[in-house]
């Protein structure tokens, strides 16, 4: 599967992006899909998933508020809609596909990335 990311830039802080993941064809979105981040010097942090459905995600506690994932099956695109950006969010960011439908799978892994797009939050 291949993934292509776009949205990132540079933002002061309190502004807003929107991240995309467009998934080549002829693969299904109906999948788990995730958000990670990494910054510089940091290990590689899950930001959001979402189940196969299109309704069950979650979010880490550090962007919960402010980030909402979500997916257009008719699109076959995966979003990250990021609100409130702070410096730290400051990071490049990757979609990830798995091959299982439920995230909380216990099997579950992804296995499929993107090339990251870089996200930069700074006054």
């Amino acid at each position: 599967v291949r993934l292509t990311e776009s949205g990132g830039g540079s933002v002061q802080p309190g502004g807003s992006l929107r991240l995309a993941c467009v998934l080549s064809e002829p693969a299904d979105i109906s999948r788990c899909m995730a958000w990670f981040r990494q910054a510089p010097g940091k290990e590689r942090q899950g930001v959001a998933q979402i189940d196969g459905d299109g309704v069950t995600a979650t979010h880490a506690d550090s962007v919960k508020g402010r980030f909402t994932i979500s997916v257009d099956n008719a699109r076959n695109t995966l979003y990250l809609q990021m609100n409130n950006l702070k410096p730290e969010d400051t990071a490049i960011y990757y979609c990830a596909a798995s091959t299982f439908f439920r995230c909380n799978d216990e099997n579950n892994f992804f296995g499929d990335w993107g090339q990251g797009t870089q996200v930069t939050v700074s006054s």
